[in-house]
């Protein structure tokens, strides 16, 4: 373990009994403690590592609303035992309230025993302390004070993105203030955007190009981190969410302040735009690029069509230090492998009450993945999308996904690599799992498995017969044993970052070179042709990459494809004000109690989602509400 990681599991120990106002955690404890914890470098250092700590926090995914509601993976909710909290994925079934708020980081505690509030206060001590240490050189407390005004920032964009307008923390409050001091008013939308861009920018300029010495530090903030996260946060303001949403046209607060943008505005996307093109910038001045490279660990024979595959997978599942692309994760590693892989051998079966392979992926979700002409399958000339469904059997064509001769849904076949590489389905070929020949490799037999499993096994339990097999590690084994190789799930890839220039570019200025050239860049890697390429020869619709509107729609589908399952669709979903749309529609998956082919590739409705215009944003709970009579709810809760 590298001593960063140690330092981090210190600062989550020694942190979470702080107590806070139930209200707004701005005011700071143990004050006769401070003194003590900067008098030198090596205290404040540990003090430095407790404001980390609370974003440690949020690498779980079953607490991010990016990862749980954007009904890219079903939970299902009638085990009858609890694995995990599944609280965040039942949001999609209306659970949300204002009573006992689900996923509620502005309350108390916080979820996942995580306070974005008390985070925030822990970086506001830390910088109206930092010249205490006596010991500490110039230099590191530069860097230090922008490691934890990018911290102050990030905490504050997180409850952004979730409530909208907040309440701006911008320093401590003495432990006497009187109390009405603390019952603070939520600044407008855009306060609150200008204030977090306001601490990167003054956070960038100190921080590092890159870490030197990885041994002690890894995973610690680097500028180019800085600047990606800048791209983001001024995309997500540009976006249709909170730049001039009519649904939020009015809005205020209780003394009658306009709370959200009032119209739209179309320089803030020119912003993003320039924003994009600089941390890429520095990415690529730093050595990053697009993962291209097949692993080869263990690998002893594969095709150059599995070698693509791996290839994909490993821009997510590779280590952090080893992958090109990634611009950022957390330390903690993705710990739920055991929920994504189907059960390839009958000793994997027996362990299915301990990890139950129940993350299951919606059919409309494997639909967004293009056919291997590279367009959507219902825009293909050459597909036969009414035919999708009918069966047919895995052939020469399709020998490297699919088992050949058996039989699965004719819309399988002839599809991209990068539908290979995150999803597994019945017929399709699973390299891994102890299997790292290509002649040896398992494949999935999803029909007949269910209907025979029993009612109360829980290798019944994938809901929809469809695995993100993107979130497994190929060296990862489920068989006798379960053996775990880690990974840190991206928060940013450099992929993610080239399609959010061109989508920011093509807001601002519409169809150009420049963004048509990054869009291309992630669909090469993917083994596709450029956009203009594949929509001109394939598509019904082949004028629509020419257009603003058009592009827009494909520069979406395109993130959500490359992108899928790693926790960040379902904000972009939400600041595109699209999720709706998604979860207007039932969300379907295979017949899974059926054991023929004729039978099991029957469409069936598993979840019938609940969301509406006031689940965009996020309820604060009403005893807050209560509490701060300058607290103004959420729009429509």
């Amino acid at each position: 373990m590298r001593s960063y990681y140690k330092y981090i599991l210190m600062a989550l120990f020694c942190m979470t009994g702080v107590s806070c106002k139930k209200y707004l955690d701005v005011a700071p404890d143990n004050v006769g403690t401070l003194d003590y914890a900067f008098r030198n470098r090596n205290e404040a250092e540990s003090y430095l590592f407790s404001c980390y700590s609370t974003m440690q926090q949020l690498n779980n995914v079953i607490y991010n609303a990016g990862f749980t509601t954007s009904a890219e993976i079903i939970y299902p909710n009638n085990l009858g035992v609890t694995f995990f909290d599944q609280s965040g994925f039942n949001l999609i079934r209306g659970v949300q309230s204002t009573g006992s708020p689900v996923l509620n980081y502005w309350g108390a505690g916080g979820v996942g025993n995580v306070n974005l509030f008390q985070g925030i206060r822990r970086c506001n001590t830390m910088l109206e302390n930092i010249d205490k240490p006596i010991d500490l050189s110039e230099s590191e407390k530069r860097r230090w004070i922008a490691e934890v005004k990018f911290l102050k920032a990030f905490y504050h964009y997180y409850l952004m993105r979730m409530y909208g307008p907040i309440i701006i923390i911008d320093k401590s409050f003495p432990i006497d203030a009187p109390t009405d001091s603390l019952k603070r008013k939520r600044s407008s939308t855009d306060e609150s955007f200008a204030y977090v861009v306001s601490q990167l920018d003054a956070a960038i300029p100190d921080l590092p190009p890159v870490i030197e010495n990885q041994t002690k530090e890894f995973g610690r903030i680097t500028k180019f981190i800085a600047m990606s996260v800048k791209a983001e946060v001024l995309a997500t303001a540009a976006s249709p969410l909170f730049n001039g949403n009519p649904d939020y046209a009015g809005i205020k607060d209780r003394s009658g302040k306009l709370l959200f943008s009032a119209g739209y505005d179309a320089t803030k996307w020119k912003a993003a735009a320039d924003a994009a093109k600089a941390a890429i910038t520095e990415c690529e001045a730093r050595g990053l690029h697009l993962n291209t490279a097949p692993p080869t660990t263990a690998v002893s024979d594969a095709s150059d069509e599995v070698k693509k595959l791996l290839t994909l997978q490993s821009a997510v599942t590779g280590k952090w230090e080893q992958n090109p692309e990634l611009i950022w994760a957390l330390n903690y590693g993705f710990g739920y492998q055991g929920f994504v892989m189907p059960k390839l051998t009958s000793d994997a079966v027996s362990m299915a009450n301990t990890y139950p392979s129940n993350w299951a992926v919606p059919i409309a979700e494997t639909e967004l993945f293009y056919t291997k002409q590279g367009v959507p399958i219902n825009e293909d000339k050459t597909f036969d999308y009414n035919g999708r469904f009918t069966p047919k059997a895995g052939d020469d064509a399709n020998k490297h996904y699919i088992k050949q001769g058996y039989e699965t849904a004719q819309g399988n076949l002839g599809r991209e690599p990068r539908y290979y590489a995150s999803l597994a389905f019945d017929g399709s070929i699973w390299f891994g799992n102890g299997k790292l020949k290509e002649d040896d490799a398992p494949y999935v037999q999803a029909k007949g498995i269910f209907a025979t499993a029993g009612p109360k096994s829980f290798n019944s339990t994938n809901i929809t017969g469809i695995w993100p097999k993107k979130l497994a590690n190929y060296q990862t084994v489920m068989d006798k044993t379960f053996d775990v190789v880690s990974y840190q799930l991206p928060i940013i890839r450099l992929s993610g970052l080239y399609l959010l220039y061109a989508e920011a570019l093509n807001e601002a200025e519409g169809p150009s070179a420049e963004v048509y050239k990054y869009i291309d860049m992630v669909r090469a890697r993917a083994g596709l042709q450029g956009v203009q390429a594949s929509w001109t020869a394939y598509s019904t619709n082949p004028g629509k990459a020419t257009g603003k509107d058009g592009l827009r729609q494909i520069i979406h589908q395109e993130r959500r494809i490359e992108l899928a399952f790693e926790g960040q669709i379902g904000w972009d979903l939400r600041r595109w004000k699209e999720l709706q749309e998604v979860l207007s529609k039932p969300l379907q998956g295979w017949n899974i109690n059926e054991g023929s082919s004729a039978a099991y590739y029957r469409p069936s409705t598993v979840l019938i989602p609940v969301f509406g215009v006031k689940d965009y944003l996020f309820p604060i709970a009403t005893q807050d509400v209560i509490i701060n009579e300058n607290l103004t709810q959420n729009p429509y809760w």
